[in-house]
């Protein structure tokens, strides 16, 4: 098979994290080695559900229970609810190769690239929530990423505004702290685990900075005050702070951007 949409769409169906990490890093290589074209004569299909486990159990945010950090099912809860997020950025990543066909190669190149590492990061963090005596699907789980990727679907530019610099963005503010849990907890693997994520993350950012950016200057509309319309639109204008700036600064907001969100924070 070479062509790279249908690979797309077999990655997101997969639905064992093994296979759709395995599946993930096999794509990547054949991308690398020119064996996947970006060619289809077919639209992508209407979003729906991507491949998922029987468990976790998907709740609404919030019906998930608060656990203390410092009792082992708490911590063993947090590494979950990291685990749950990176599964769903590979979703995430593929599904921005699969849907917006009409993209530069350059942002295959850069999509591909997030679904390797989010894979990546699952696999990391899956064994670190192992060393606990527990799995992924052992904690019940939102499905809040993926609501986003279905409102945003018709779009490339709200996708890249919303996605990357809103909901990913916010793991670049909070992981320092949970970091810092981890140290406290004398979690090594995590610890070096979300050490990875956080670096990788702001690359992350920063690719849907450059797409967004891109999008705008072609549909020839001006980005910062685009941002601040589609958070109004779908985010009631407020994202929550405190805000890691320097980290935003590298995955490309600009100083009035961040000035805004602190305004409105």
């Amino acid at each position: 098979m070479n062509n790279l949409f249908e690979v797309a769409r077999i990655c997101l169906a997969a639905s064992e994290p093994d296979k759709k990490t395995a599946l993930t890093h096999d794509a990547v290589v054949a991308w690398r080695e020119g064996r996947l074209l970006p060619e289809s004569n077919q639209p992508p299909e209407p979003i729906g559900e991507p491949g998922r486990p029987r468990r976790p159990r998907l709740v609404a945010p919030k019906a998930l229970p608060r656990r203390r950090v410092n009792t082992p099912e708490g911590h063993a809860a947090l590494l979950h609810a990291i685990c749950h997020i990176e599964f769903n950025a590979i979703n995430l990543a593929w599904d921005a190769v699969y849907r917006f066909r009409d993209m530069p190669r350059e942002f295959f190149d850069d999509w591909i690239r997030v679904a390797e590492e989010e894979a990546t990061h699952f696999n990391l963090l899956h064994c670190c929530l192992q060393n606990t005596s527990f799995k992924y699907g052992d904690f019940e789980a939102h499905n809040g990423l993926w609501e986003m990727a279905q409102k945003t679907a018709f779009d490339p530019l709200v996708r890249m505004a919303l996605v990357p610099r809103v909901l990913e963005a916010r793991g670049l503010d909070v992981t320092p702290g949970i970091i810092k849990k981890m140290q406290d907890c004398g979690d090594e693997c995590a610890v070096a685990a979300l050490e990875i994520v956080l670096r990788d993350e702001i690359g992350h950012v920063a690719i849907g900075s450059r797409w967004f950016k891109y999008l705008c200057e072609q549909r020839r509309v001006e980005p910062e005050s685009m941002f601040r319309s589609l958070l109004s639109r779908y985010m009631t204008g407020r994202v929550r702070g405190p805000f890691h700036r320097q980290a935003r600064l590298e995955g490309g907001f600009s100083e009035a951007e961040l000035a805004y969100l602190e305004s409105v924070g």
